[in-house]
């Protein structure tokens, strides 16, 4: 996939805005529990967690599979996964295809509606969603609350998302997306640790150690 923050988790490309009147009604509890899970992501320095994706088709046949790594320290961010790595310093993303030894550079955007790694994990879910609790779900032998999301713009390509959250750690453990052609993307978080070490420098791409990749700066 050519989008890894859709990659990391999850809902990428939502677009910010009021939730309309005669929607319905979001359920308290499952507020309460997101909210939770917001504050205490929130609350790290910084954060590195090993990630699975799973795609299946509507026949539940499993069409591939990745693994990655996602690193997280304030507004800078770097990801690994099969095939692709991405780095932001905060103010440039570097964005390198290995198959393609290529590498696009972008501004970051600072815009309200700009997606990035750490509001996928925080509050993403306020403005764009419609969310319920589901029952209890079985995620590797551990209980997980199961939240339930229905996006509020329906042009979106998918139409559901599964959360299970591990409710006593307060982090989300795997990630379902229901796409509207049949296909679903599972992402399972692996290990998470925390308030580790990370230089500013994980962050950069270094061209050094890429003195042949084309470069596409469209900054």
């Amino acid at each position: 996939m050519k989008n890894l923050l859709f990659s990391i988790l999850l809902l990428a490309n939502i677009t910010a805005f009021a939730q309309p009147k005669g929607m319905g009604k979001n359920d308290a509890d499952a507020k309460k529990i997101l909210d939770g899970v917001s504050a205490k992501f929130k609350s790290f320095k910084t954060v590195t967690a090993k990630f699975n994706l799973k795609i299946e088709n509507s026949a539940g046949k499993v069409q591939g599979s990745k693994s990655g790594v996602v690193n997280l320290k304030g507004t800078k961010y770097r990801i690994n996964i099969t095939g692709e790595e991405i780095y932001s310093d905060g103010n440039t993303a570097w964005t390198y295809d290995k198959s393609s030894n290529e590498v696009q550079i972008n501004n970051v955007e600072r815009s309200a509606t700009t997606i990035t790694p750490q509001k996928m994990f925080t509050n993403f879910y306020d403005k764009d969603f419609l969310y319920k609790t589901n029952p209890d779900v079985k995620v590797g032998g551990k209980t997980m609350q199961e939240i339930e999301l229905t996006p509020i713009d329906k042009s979106k390509p998918f139409f559901k998302v599964l959360v299970d959250i591990d409710k006593a750690t307060q982090t989300i453990r795997q990630t379902k997306v229901f796409e509207k052609n049949g296909n679903r993307y599972t992402y399972s978080v692996v290990s998470m640790s925390t308030n580790t070490a990370l230089p500013d420098a994980l962050f950069v791409f270094d061209a050094k150690k890429y003195p042949k990749a084309e470069v596409i700066d469209l900054r």
